[in-house]
Parts: structure tokens; C-alpha cells; sequence
């Protein structure tokens, strides 16, 4: 062996020099006798010593323990369990385990003094006493009931020094001290002892804490609350949830409980009692793990780095001969035992990360929800003229998308000087502006989504920030040592390309912040599309959004292909790093130095290149997600310092609302609202009267303290208030829990609340009446019902206050006049103040205590007697035209009257994802380029081989350097015979180890572009097919799709399928030639080889069998419960105001927590379920390589030969182990592969294949319904049952009918949204069945009670289309909307910064300007003033004059001009014909 590389890794001299020891035949017997004896009793007294040391420490901690300060918060246990302390001293009593530990002290410390006493006599022996000395008298005065760490400490110290102790003593004298081994054995079985114990204190109570032998339930705690250190080491505790999971699918009822200190409501009150910043309340919560995952996180890193010096021991041994086999054991046991060092390490590392990771996540979540709740209400009203804000977002602000965090604009050097304090910003006075501005709803989801993740997420990987830095320090001393100087030829060329890597990322950071601005607008307008996909049916405006959504694709997939390349430019340069780091280094080597290239050198050296490399290429990935963790913290940080809504001081004294010259502004822009209000509400009914626009919904959020005070005095209820929003805001839970809201339940109230708002009618045509359930946001009721729900709500509540916002307004004349007898003149509201907001004062004037008119900001008060009378006219005015127009009920086309007919679970799927979903997705990537990919990847892994293979041959052609004996693999030796011996000349070795480099790096490239191409086809195909069939499915689909559902796969599952899932497939195909590559190199090199990697195989097989189905089911169950939590936060949205007026901000509060912690439970056991797999790997793995060596020893295989068969078998190993946790990724991410797939299956809407006229319909055209029936789904009863009528051209046709009756079918049916099972629908002579679908509802128009707007122009959502001039649009604009409106005026999301009065307007003047033969109003009108919808009937007459108008209303004016009419009930037509008669 060359003498420049005797000297290194000198640390281990110690550990090897008592098995090296041998008796030499050539010096006398007592020479060696005398010498190795000197040796031996060297080692046995430094191991002697240090167990004194040892047990003197841990004795001087154990007394002192109570005499140092009490910890700092950030190193003491956070939300632990404490033990009740009781009165009295506790006194500590005898226990089984108590009784053991002293036994078997006692025991140990009788052998120990045995064998200090026996020969050869040893004074420092006696030392060996101590330790057993100090566990006695830890027993005896701490009687340990459960794990007690010293002694634990104790006993391991005596067992390991005890084993050297005896192989030092039996390599000498070939004898063994039988007392000795006793005592190693007691100190042994004191281990075992201790690892038995419990590691909760017995005093605390069981009660609740799951067994880990029974069966696993949510009425439990997890059973990591009451564990054994052992059962904590091998995570043996979850094996009832894995074989609960094996044998069925389970669900949430079979997970327990999250484990004590990870529940999140004293999480959160522990939390929110800590003063400071987010960073440093978070790092006091979690300062204790982080410490303690920093310091396994150096145990595990020198692990890693202690591999390579044992490597190259071992392959020096090797080369020794046969004389130093015994040396070669030693090393391997040494490799066994540091691999099993790291796994253990990796246990409790992953554990308490993710107890960090998951309390500091669960700590931001629920901080954030309470910030929300408490924080003034800014909302989304923004004036026409003002630019909106889309989506929540702020204009300037780009979305983190899918997780990730927007990247600063900022260079990121700069951000980590500002980060580091190391450089002010250059603008303080822009970013406090900036961070001034308050957080939107879509703002605070995604602090929710990605910054609280993003956080939490660095506190998982915290070690990092320290072992990173210091693997990378560590890695160049060793390589130092290794090889010297030569080596900074190849730190060179690393750093060369880490700085062009610099430049390619920077290159990318621009393209990816356009690329993500590209995906902005393409989810958005995906959005928009989901969300308003039924009015863009109705009136086929589809196309036009299709087309603006793939022209968004088109500019996503261009910009996500050129981030992809600067992201394999990146890859490959890093890839250039390692496989040319060698090159640079060992011609440095071998051409400068002039060194030979042994085995034991470049093996070695290839691991610590690894390290080393791996080090260089994280470390700028590290400060970027620093930075992005500065940034997402500064987020955080804004967002709490946020002003919180004023609540004034609790008053037990009664008293009423009052103004007195009181002024109120809009939070979100400062912009007067409500100017000089001097009033004064008393007990009573007080009415809220104005034109659409005028101020009162501002009125009723001012009494709620929702908007900012600027002037004046008033006086404002601090209690609960029983509050009905304008637009319903209901639960996604049934009718009676959405009425009692938390209340308990007073059966003889209740019922008298269901009676007086009219309930009890529908609920008995509902299935499960009162308890069925209403779906997302109310779907399955009809407007007016959700009206009379949120009614309920208010009156069922006990609060003295009532705030009414238009509840009249979705109802018929005959509901509302009950509504009204009943409940305003009834006993429900005595002695309350009711404040109601209604257009339909007629209906309510005669029981008003006083009226207030809001105009322009402004109140005037009137008593009811005072009241203008044009009222009482207008009232009777109307009353004749209809006698018996009673019992009108609204529904809304979009949904049907009974709920369980429109809301189906999403199926949650069980097993493995199907082949025809893998299939389908290759299928869009197109085969050929799959197996392009296939074929260069097999070519890159046999390069890969080849290059070690070289190696091998490189190291074994020194002339010095024989292989002990022939092996089958000799054969292949004789590719390299042609090339001279590197002593003699090493320039061949190094071309064509330089080509062999440049080849490998070559051949990543083209897979990495090949991969992409594939991307990006696959992506294009599958979306496009999505969308299309999206657009064109049955209105059924969207009957039984929640909006959330169809959202969620067309924004999130296709964000995994554009390049999540690609990942996955990539490391399959790549491991799995990794595997067939490392299987036939184990295979030639020796039978036995292959038969023990079979046998491994196998193994790891059956592991990971039982590990897939509870991993499976957990990951689903995790994306279901994640559902939930969003809809915490989102219900905010529509729903704060009444939540806070309901006082009801805990039960939301605890209901995210609770909500939190059912989310968070799966996470957890899903990664513990990974910390099982993952442990049982790494030991497997361990002995596998262990094995392996010791079988390449067995069969006197070369060095050469054994560390290439050990870098395959490394490589099998890691192959194996990484195929099963990919297959299982592969698993869960085509989860979103499925759920889009299923979408192409879709049942298409019939079409029709009759080209219609040009000029069909005509004016002249009547309709006509011959005996027509017509179901929802072919399981459902008829919502229609043979109807016939004719309504002649150009009539004004009044619906008429109760809920249920059958109005909503009549609608959707004449919208051709469904056919009939029986008859005909005829339009003048065609069959509208039969007709081109598109054709007829371009030629159509339908008005809804809630019209769809979209965020842009007036004109954009007057003419989407653009099929009109400018100047109709304006005119049109004028009719509806007067003069103070331009066509520029902008709209925002849904039309939020209109009125709902305003919103309807539009609907109607979209009408008005297409000018269709036939129209369809449904409740168009409903929240308009009276004075203004008599205005617009007018105009409806005038501008669709000679139209054939079908109207379905409630308010009288609203059909007053009706020559026509159709009753229906029950789905039949009870009474139709002129109504003229009627009159």
C-alpha cells in the first residue's frame, strides 16, 4: 500500500488496534505474551475509566438536578401532561420495575466486584465498580416507575466498555472470564428492563389512551401517550392500524385520537398566551424539538460520514489477505453498527420533526382562524370606478400556486441580507404601505395553505440548516485527507458550475414568475368558468370562455416547458458536478501527483464525492427556502398586526340602538357610506326602505360594528344579535342544525319558529324532513327557501336585537303575507327590536312602529301613519290582477326544492389506482416517446455500471495490487486489456474515464428532455379533454357536483398531472433499472449472491405489503379531511358577519381546531406509518450489505471486485427500498390522475342534429307542450307529468304554482337542460329535442334571479360575446341603469361591488340588448325597489315588444301585465289560458 495514504482516518487506529493484535512466530512466546498483554491491558483500562467518568457524571447531574435554574420556555416541554400534584409531600413508592432495577443492581454490582478481585489483579478495574454503585443508589433513591434515562445511560456504558473489555482480554489469552460476561449480561438484561418500561409517568391517568394490542378507534388516544422506549424505538406501536388497514378499508371512526401534546386547543390557548412575534412565539413553542432534532441530525450525518473511513478500512483489510480477515469482520460489524446507529437516529428524528412540523403548522393554522374571526371586516366593496381586486388577491400581488411561495422580487442575495439584518430594505415607507394593506379572503387562504406550510415546513428540516453546512465542511477534510491537494481540482470544477447554475436559476426565477402569473389567469378563468358554467349554458356563451381558458393553457404549458429546461439545465449541470468531479480530482491525482489509484482510495473517495456534491447542490436550494420562509413569515406577521373589530364594553344594563350624528366609512377604502344618521330604534318593527344602492345593507353592518366610525355618537347592542343576511349564508349541514346554530334545542319554540317562517310545508315534501341535509352553500333549497332558513336562524335565537336584510324579497306575495301575519305580528317577536330591510313595505307598513328611507347615505324617519300612501294605491292597483294568486313559491332554476335529489357524496376510492388510469396517462404522453425514454435511460444506467466497473478495473491494474483468487467476473476483465498499465501510463485511464463522464451526463439530458415533451403532451391532452367534456356534460352532472368537487379537479389534481405526477414515474422507471441492473451484476458476479438478493427482495416485498393499504388508506382519508378545513375558512367569506353578530366566533373557533385536529391525525399516522416502513428498511438494509460482505469474504473475492459488488448491493438495496416508497408516491399521486381521468367519462349532453332556419324562432312562433313528461334522472319520479299547452307568440306568460309545483322544470326544460321521457316541447314546428342545442340557446334569453357576473367591464358582461356595438350597449346600459354608468365601470368576481338590486339590473339589460323572440324571466326583479321594477317593466314592455315573455314571479307588479297564465301542482297543470278572464 502507497505511505501517502497509511496516515489517514488515523481516528480509528484506536478501535482497530486491539483485533490486529496477533502473536508473531517469529519472537518468543513471552516477548509476544508480554507485549500484546501491555496492549490488552491498556484497552481494558481506558474502558474501565471511562465507565467511572460516565456514572460520576450522570451521579453529579442526578443530585445537582434540583439545584440549577428553572430552564428558559423555549428548552422546556410545550403543552406536556403534567402529574396533579396533591396536597402533602408525594412520597415515591416500591413498583415492580423499581424492584427489578434494584435486583439487578444489586447483582451487577456483586459480579462487578468479583471481577475487580480477580487475576491478574488490576487496580484500575476496581474503577468498574462505580458505575454499578451509582444505578444502585439512582434505584434505591429515585424508584423509577418509568423510563429512567441514566440508568439507561449507565447500563450501556457498561455493556459496550464490558465488550471490548472481553474481546481485548480473549484476543490476548484466548480465554474468557466468565464473571465478566455475567456481569455484561446483567447490565444487558437491565437494558431490556428499561426498555420495557413505560416512558409516562404510572401516575398519570390511563383512562382514554389506546392499548397498542387492541384494535384502533377514535374514542381512544393514540397509544404513543403510554409507550415503552422499545416499542417508541421500533414504532411496533402501530401495528393494529397497519393490520386493521391490511385486512379493510377503514375510516376516520378507525384512527385514534392525536397523541396529547399534539392536540390543538390547548396548543392553540398556549400559543396565543405567548407574547412576541410569530418566529419567536413559534420558537419558544417548539424550541425543545428543534434542539433535539438538531442533535440526532449531527448523530445521523456522522454516521454518513463515518461509512467512507470504514470503507476504506475494510477494503485495506481485504487487500491484506487472509491474515487480516479478522480485521475485515471488525469492519463490517463496524459499517452494521453505525447504519443501525443512523436508523435508530432517523426514528426519533422524524418523530419529534414531525411533532415540530405539525404543532407549529396546527399553532399558525388556528392563529390565523383566530385573527380572522376577530380582525375588522375589510370584505370586497370597491367602487365601479375602482380597479377590483380578483380573486381576493391584491392586483400587485402574484398567487403562490399549489404550495409554493411567490418568489420575492427581490435578488435573492439581497433577501437574505435583509433576512439577516445585514442591509436595510431600500424603501421602508413602500413595504409598510404594502404591509398596511389588508389581507383578502383569498389572501388569508393562502397564508393558510402555503405560508403557514411554508413555515412549518423549515421547522421539519431544521437540522439541515446546520448539518448541511457542516456535511459539506466535514466532506472536504475527509476528502482532504484522502487525497490531499488534488482534490481542489474538483472542488473547483463544482464551484464553476454551481455558479453557472447560479445564472440558470435566476434565468428560471423570471420565466417561473411569468409562468405562475400564466397559471393565475388560467385558474382564474377556469374559475369563473366552473363557477358560472350553467348561465354560460343557458346562454352558449361557453365557447368564448373555452377559448380564453386554452389560449391561458397554451401560454402556461409554452412557459412551464421553458421553466422545465432552465430546471434540466440545472439538473444537469449538477449531474456534470459528480460525474466529473472524479475526472478533475483524480487526474489531479494521478497526472500532477503521480499517486497509484487503489481500491481502497477511489471507492471511498466516489462516497465522499456523493456527500460532498449533495452538500454543494442543497445549500443554495436551502437559502432560497429560507428567504421564502422570511417572506412567508413577514406575511404572517402583517396579517396579525391587522386592526381587530372594536368591541366595546359589555353592558348589563338594557339599551337600544341609537345614532347621533353619526358618520360611517367602508373599511376597505375609507369612502363615506352613511352621512349624519341621527336615529333611534326602539322595541318594535322597524322598516329599512330605500332605491338599490342606497345604503341599507350598510345600515344593518353598522349596527353589527362592522364598518369604521368616523363622526358622531351611537349607541350599539354588544350582545347577540339575530342577523339574516341579504344573501343567505347557510351550512353545509341539514335544515334543523342550520336553524338551531348551536343553540339547544326547545322542540315547542321550534316548531312555533318552522310554522311562523312557513317551513313546515316543505319540510314535509323533503325526504328526511328537517334533518335532511341542504348541501354546499344551500344547494339543494330553492332562493326562497334558504330565505326562510336564514329567517328561521334570526327568530329561533333568543337575542333581543333582530337585523333583517330583505328576507321578503325571494319570496311570493302569499308566503310573504304569512310570513308576516305569523311571525312579525305573532309572539315570537314581542318586545324585540326587529330592524328589517325590505322593498315590501306595503306588506308590513300597518305593523311598523316607524319607517327610516335611506337616500344617498342619508336617513329620514317616518312613523307609519306619516308614511307617503302611494303604497296602499299601488297596493290595490295590483291586488286585481290576479284574485287568487296565492301561494307562489320561488325556486331558483339552478336547483330543485328537494335536496337529496341533488347532493351525492364524492366517492372516496379504496385499493390501488387502476391500470387503465396509468395507461390512459402514457397513452397522452404518445408510446413512442416512452419508449425512447425507457431505451436512453437503460443506456444511462449501464454507463452508470460501466463507470464503476472501470474504476474497479483502474484500481486493480496496479501492479502491486492481485486478486486473491479468480472469480466468474474475470471474463469481463478483458475489455480493458488494451489499455497499458496506469503505472506506465494513466493518460488512456483518464480519457476514457472523462468520456465516460461526459456520456453519462449526455444521456440525463436527453431523458430529461424526453420526460418533459411527455409533460407537456399529457398535460395539454388530458386538460383539454377535461375542459371539453366538462363544457359539454349533462346538467344533471352539475345538479349532483358541488362546485368545490369540479374546482378541485380542475385547478389542484391538474396542477399534480402538469407536474407532480411525472416525479413519481421518472424515479420508477429510473430505480427500476437501478434494481434489473444491480440484480444482474450481483447475479454474475456469484450464485449465492443472487440467491441471498432474491431472498432480500422478497423481504422487502412482504414489509411493504403490509405497510401500502393503511398508507393508502390514510392518504385518502388525509385529502378528504382537508376538505373541511378549507371550508372553515372559507364560510368567512360570506359568512363572518353573521357568525360575529351571532356572537358564535368559539364554536367556529373550536370547530377549526376540532376540524385541525382530524386533518392533522392522518398526516400524523401517515408519516409514523413511513417512519415503520422506513425503520425496517434501513435495518434490513443494513444486515443485507452485512451479508453481502461477509459472503464476499467467504468466497475471497478481490477488494476491487467486493467494493463494486458492495456499491451494487448498496445500490440493489437503496433500489429496493426507494421502488416500494416511489410505487406507493406513484399510489397516492395518481390519485389526481383518477380523479381527472374520470372526468373524460362523462355523459354528453344530447346535442341534436337539426340545423334550425336562420330565422327560427320567429316572433310569429308559439309553444307548445304536448303531453310532456319529464324526469330529472331515470330513478326519479316525474317532475313534470304529461303537460299540454300552447302559450301563443308574442304573449307575457305568468308561471304560477308551490314549491315543488313543477315552475323550475318548466324553465330548464324550455332551456332544452333536459328532454322529455314522454311527449313533445314544439317551437312553432320544430321539436326543440331534435334541434342543434347550441343554436336554440343562442337564439333564446334567460334572466335569473341571481345573475352570473364576471370580473372586467360592464360591457364585457353585457356582450361577452362582443356580437353587439358599443353604442347598443350603451343604450341598453341607459335603460336599465340610468346615465351615471359607462360601459368601463368595472365588475368584480360575482359582481361583489354591486348591489344585488344592481346585479339583477344587468341580467336584465343583457335581455334587453339581445332582443330574442323568446325570454325567460325568473324572479328578475325580486330585489328592486318597487318604484324602480315598475320602471323596468315598462321597459320590458317597450324594448321586447312583440317577444313571447315567460315570467315567473311573486311580486304583483312584477306580472301585472301578463295576458297569459299557467298554474301548475304537483307537476301538473291545473289551470292555463288568457289571463283576462281572471281580472
Amino acid at each position: 500500500m502507497n505511505n501517502r495514504y497509511i496516515d489517514q482516518y488515523d481516528f480509528l487506529e484506536f478501535l482497530k488496534s486491539f483485533p490486529r493484535q496477533k502473536p508473531s512466530f517469529f519472537s518468543s512466546q513471552d516477548q509476544s505474551v508480554s507485549r500484546h498483554t501491555l496492549a490488552s491491558m491498556d484497552v481494558i483500562s481506558r474502558a474501565s475509566i471511562a465507565q467511572a467518568a460516565i456514572a460520576g457524571t450522570c451521579l453529579f447531574l442526578y443530585i445537582t438536578r434540583g439545584l440549577f435554574p428553572r430552564a428558559p420556555q423555549w428548552i422546556r416541554p410545550f403543552a406536556k401532561e403534567e402529574v396533579a400534584l396533591l396536597s402533602g409531600i408525594r412520597t415515591r413508592r416500591w413498583s415492580f420495575w423499581s424492584f427489578c432495577l434494584a435486583a439487578l443492581s444489586t447483582i451487577g454490582l456483586v459480579l462487578a466486584i468479583l471481577v475487580a478481585v480477580s487475576p491478574p489483579f488490576n487496580t484500575v478495574r476496581i474503577l468498574e465498580i462505580a458505575p454499578w454503585v451509582v444505578a444502585l443508589f439512582i434505584t434505591i433513591v429515585g424508584r423509577p416507575s418509568k423510563t429512567p434515562k441514566t440508568l439507561l445511560i449507565i447500563s450501556i456504558t457498561i455493556t459496550v466498555c464490558g465488550l471490548i473489555s472481553l474481546v481485548a482480554w480473549y484476543n490476548e489469552t484466548e480465554r474468557v472470564n466468565i464473571i465478566h460476561v455475567a456481569s455484561v449480561g446483567v447490565a444487558l438484561a437491565t437494558i431490556f428492563l428499561i426498555l420495557s418500561m413505560p416512558l409516562r409517568d404510572p401516575s398519570l391517568d390511563p383512562t382514554g389512551i389506546a392499548n397498542s394490542t387492541f384494535p384502533p378507534t377514535s374514542q381512544l388516544r393514540s397509544p404513543e401517550d403510554n409507550l415503552s422506549l422499545w416499542q417508541f424505538m421500533t414504532v411496533s406501536w402501530l401495528s393494529p392500524l397497519i393490520t386493521k388497514g391490511f385486512k379493510d378499508t377503514f375510516n376516520d371512526e378507525d384512527v385514534w385520537v392525536l397523541p396529547y401534546d399534539f392536540q390543538h386547543e390547548r396548543l392553540h390557548m398556549l400559543f396565543r398566551d405567548l407574547t412576541g412575534s410569530i418566529i419567536k412565539r413559534l420558537l419558544l413553542a417548539n424550541g425543545l424539538d428543534l434542539f433535539i432534532i438538531t442533535f440526532l441530525g449531527i448523530i445521523e450525518t456522522t454516521a454518513n460520514l463515518a461509512n467512507p473511513a470504514l470503507l476504506q478500512r475494510l477494503l485495506e483489510s481485504i487487500e491484506g489477505g487472509p491474515v487480516d480477515t479478522k480485521d475485515a469482520v471488525f469492519y463490517a460489524f463496524a459499517i452494521l453498527f453505525v447504519r443501525i446507529v443512523a436508523a435508530q437516529s432517523s426514528v426519533f428524528q422524524t418523530w419529534y420533526s414531525r411533532r415540530a412540523y405539525e404543532r407549529s403548522r396546527g399553532e399558525l393554522l388556528t392563529a390565523v382562524y383566530a385573527k380572522t374571526l376577530s380582525r375588522k371586516s375589510f370584505g370586497l366593496r370597491t367602487d365601479l370606478g375602482e380597479p377590483p381586486q380578483e380573486n381576493g388577491i391584491e392586483p400587485d400581488e402574484e398567487t403562490p400556486l399549489l404550495g409554493e411561495i411567490q418568489e420575492p422580487e427581490k435578488s435573492r442575495f439581497g433577501r437574505l441580507l435583509e433576512f439577516l439584518r445585514l442591509r436595510k430594505s431600500k424603501d421602508q415607507n413602500e413595504i409598510g404601505s404594502n404591509a398596511d394593506q389588508p389581507a383578502t379572503m383569498g389572501k388569508i387562504l393562502n397564508l393558510m395553505r402555503n405560508d403557514a406550510y411554508e413555515v412549518a415546513q423549515r421547522f421539519w428540516e431544521f437540522p439541515s440548516l446546520l448539518t448541511k453546512p457542516l456535511q459539506l465542511v466535514f466532506s472536504l477534510v475527509l476528502i482532504w485527507q484522502l487525497l490531499g491537494w488534488p482534490c481542489l481540482f474538483g472542488v473547483a470544477w463544482a464551484l464553476v458550475l454551481q455558479l453557472l447554475n447560479g445564472w440558470f436559476i435566476r434565468s428560471q426565477v423570471k420565466v417561473e414568475r411569468r409562468r405562475r402569473a400564466a397559471t393565475d389567469v388560467r385558474l382564474q378563468a377556469t374559475t369563473q368558468f366552473v363557477e358560472a358554467i350553467r348561465p354560460l349554458r343557458w346562454y352558449d356563451w361557453q365557447s368564448k370562455w373555452l377559448g380564453n381558458i386554452m389560449e391561458a393553457r397554451a401560454k402556461e404549458l409554452h412557459l412551464r416547458v421553458v421553466t422545465s429546461l432552465w430546471s434540466i439545465g440545472v439538473n444537469t449541470s449538477n449531474l456534470a458536478a459528480g460525474a466529473l468531479f472524479p475526472v478533475f480530482t483524480f487526474f489531479a491525482v494521478t497526472y500532477i501527483a503521480g499517486r497509484p489509484l487503489p481500491v481502497h482510495v477511489a471507492f471511498p473517495a466516489l462516497s465522499l464525492f456523493g456527500l460532498l456534491e449533495s452538500s454543494l447542490k442543497e445549500l443554495p436550494g436551502l437559502i432560497t427556502v429560507l428567504i421564502n420562509a422570511s417572506l412567508a413569515i413577514e406575511r404572517l406577521e402583517s396579517f396579525m398586526r391587522e386592526p381587530d373589530k372594536e368591541e366595546r364594553g359589555y353592558n348589563d344594563i338594557p339599551s337600544e340602538i341609537e345614532f347621533q350624528g353619526a358618520s360611517f366609512v367602508w373599511p376597505t377604502n375609507g369612502k363615506l357610506v352613511l352621512e349624519d344618521l341621527t336615529l333611534q330604534f326602539p322595541p318594535g318593527l322597524t322598516l329599512i326602505h330605500g332605491k338599490v344602492g342606497s345604503g341599507k345593507t350598510a345600515l344593518l353592518e353598522a349596527i353589527l360594528g362592522e364598518l369604521d366610525q368616523v363622526k358622531g355618537e351611537c349607541t350599539l347592542p354588544n350582545e347577540m344579535v339575530g342577523y339574516c343576511a341579504q344573501s343567505p349564508w347557510l351550512q353545509n349541514m341539514n335544515i334543523r342544525d342550520n336553524i338551531l346554530f348551536n343553540f339547544p334545542l326547545d322542540k315547542s319554540r321550534y316548531n312555533e319558529v318552522l310554522d311562523a317562517c312557513e317551513l313546515l310545508p316543505d319540510l314535509a315534501n323533503f325526504p328526511h324532513g328537517d334533518k335532511s341535509n341542504i348541501g354546499e352553500n344551500g344547494i339543494g333549497l330553492s332562493g326562497g327557501q334558504k330565505a326562510r332558513v336564514a329567517l328561521a336562524r334570526a327568530v329561533y335565537c333568543q337575542s333581543r336585537f333582530l337585523l333583517l336584510d330583505d328576507p321578503l324579497a325571494a319570496l311570493d306575495h302569499s308566503t310573504a303575507q304569512s310570513i308576516v301575519s305569523k311571525l312579525f305580528h305573532g309572539s315570537l317577536l314581542k318586545g324585540r327590536t326587529v330592524i328589517l330591510v325590505t322593498h315590501r313595505v306595503d306588506l308590513c307598513l300597518a305593523l311598523a312602529d316607524q319607517v327610516v328611507e335611506i337616500t344617498n347615505g342619508k336617513a329620514r324617519v317616518f312613523s307609519s301613519d306619516e308614511y307617503p300612501g302611494e303604497f296602499d294605491a299601488l297596493t290595490q292597483k295590483k291586488n286585481v290582477v290576479f284574485d287568487d294568486q296565492a301561494e307562489v313559491i320561488t325556486e331558483e332554476l339552478a336547483n330543485a326544492a328537494i335536496p337529496d335529489k341533488f347532493v351525492s357524496e364524492e366517492n372516496r376510492a379504496s385499493g390501488g389506482v387502476l391500470a387503465r388510469v396509468y395507461w390512459t396517462y402514457i397513452k397522452a404522453g404518445r408510446l413512442t416517446y416512452w419508449f425512447a425514454v425507457i431505451g436512453i435511460f437503460a443506456l444511462f444506467r449501464f454507463a452508470r455500471i460501466f463507470n464503476y466497473w472501470f474504476l474497479k478495473a483502474w484500481g486493480e491494474a496496479y501492479g502491486s495490487i492481485e486478486a486473491q483468487l479468480s472469480s466468474p467476473s474475470d471474463i469481463a476483465d478483458g475489455i480493458f486489456d488494451g489499455l497499458p498499465s496506469p503505472e506506465d501510463d494513466v493518460k488512456p485511464w483518464l480519457v476514457w474515464y472523462t468520456i465516460i463522464g461526459i456520456v453519462l451526463t449526455f444521456f440525463y439530458f436527453l431523458t430529461q428532455c424526453g420526460l418533459t415533451l411527455i409533460l407537456y403532451r399529457a398535460a395539454k391532452n388530458l386538460f383539454t379533454r377535461a375542459i371539453n367534456q366538462v363544457s359539454s356534460a349533462t346538467f344533471r352532472f352539475y345538479d349532483v357536483t358541488p362546485v368545490g368537487r369540479l374546482m378541485n379537479r380542475l385547478t389542484s389534481d391538474i396542477g399534480m398531472l402538469d407536474g407532480g405526477v411525472i416525479q413519481p414515474l421518472q424515479n420508477s422507471a429510473f430505480w427500476s433499472l437501478t434494481w434489473l441492473a444491480s440484480m444482474t451484476v450481483i447475479a454474475f458476479t456469484t450464485p449465492i449472491f443472487f440467491i441471498f438478493a432474491i431472498a432480500m427482495t422478497i423481504w422487502f416485498i412482504v414489509i411493504f405489503r403490509w405497510f401500502l393499504p393503511t398508507s393508502q388508506n390514510l392518504r385518502r382519508l388525509e385529502m378528504v379531511t382537508l376538505s373541511p378545513l378549507m371550508s372553515n375558512f372559507g364560510i368567512l367569506a360570506d359568512g363572518l358577519a353573521t357568525i360575529r353578530a351571532f356572537k358564535a366566533q368559539a364554536v367556529f373557533q373550536n370547530r377549526n381546531i376540532s376540524a385541525t385536529d382530524t386533518f392533522q391525525k392522518m398526516d400524523h399516522f401517515y408519516w409514523s406509518l413511513q417512519s415503520w416502513l422506513q425503520y425496517r428498511y434501513d435495518i434490513l438494509s443494513a444486515v443485507s450489505i452485512f451479508v453481502l460482505t461477509l459472503l464476499g469474504l467467504y468466497q475471497g473475492l478481490s477488494s476491487g471486485l467486493i467494493a463494486f459488488v458492495l456499491t451494487s448491493a448498496t445500490q440493489f438495496v437503496e433500489a429496493t427500498h426507494v421502488l416500494c416508497k416511489t410505487y406507493g408516491q406513484l399510489q397516492m399521486d395518481f390519485v389526481s390522475v383518477e380523479r381527472v381521468v374520470e372526468l373524460l367519462d362523462l355523459e354528453e349532453e344530447p346535442n341534436g342534429d337539426v340545423k334550425p332556419p336562420p330565422h327560427w324562432p320567429s316572433y310569429q312562433d308559439s309553444i307548445t307542450f304536448d303531453s310532456v313528461t319529464i324526469k330529472y334522472a331515470p330513478h326519479l319520479e316525474p317532475s313534470l307529468t304529461n303537460v299540454s299547452f300552447t302559450i301563443p307568440s308574442g304573449a307575457t306568460c305568468a308561471v304560477l304554482g308551490r314549491t315543488g309545483s313543477g315552475k323550475s322544470t318548466l324553465a330548464l326544460a324550455l332551456l332544452a337542460t333536459m328532454h322529455p321521457t314522454e311527449g313533445r316541447i314544439r317551437v312553432g314546428n320544430h321539436d326543440i329535442s331534435k334541434i342543434d342545442v347550441h343554436t336554440w340557446r343562442q337564439r333564446i334569453s334567460f334572466v335569473a334571479q341571481d345573475p352570473v357576473l364576471f370580473p372586467g367591464t360592464i360591457r364585457e358582461n353585457l356582450d361577452p360575446m362582443e356580437q353587439h356595438s358599443d353604442e347598443e350597449c350603451q343604450e341598453a346600459l341607459f335603460r336599465v341603469l340610468g346615465p351615471k354608468w359607462s360601459l368601463s365601470s368595472i365588475v368584480d368576481v360575482g359582481g361583489k361591488n354591486l348591489s344585488q338590486g344592481q346585479r339583477q339590473l344587468i341580467g336584465i339589460g343583457r335581455a334587453i340588448l339581445r332582443k330574442s323572440p323568446i325570454i325567460i324571466l325568473d324572479e328578475a326583479t325580486a330585489s328592486i325597489d318597487k318604484k324602480t321594477a315598475l320602471a323596468i317593466q315598462d321597459v320590458l314592455l317597450a324594448e321586447l315588444r312583440g317577444s313571447t315573455v315567460i315570467t315567473i314571479a311573486h311580486r304583483l307588479e312584477a306580472v301585472k301585465d301578463a295576458d297569459y297564465f299557467i298554474r301548475l301542482d304537483a307537476g301538473r297543470v291545473i289551470e292555463a289560458g288568457p289571463a283576462g278572464g281572471r281580472k
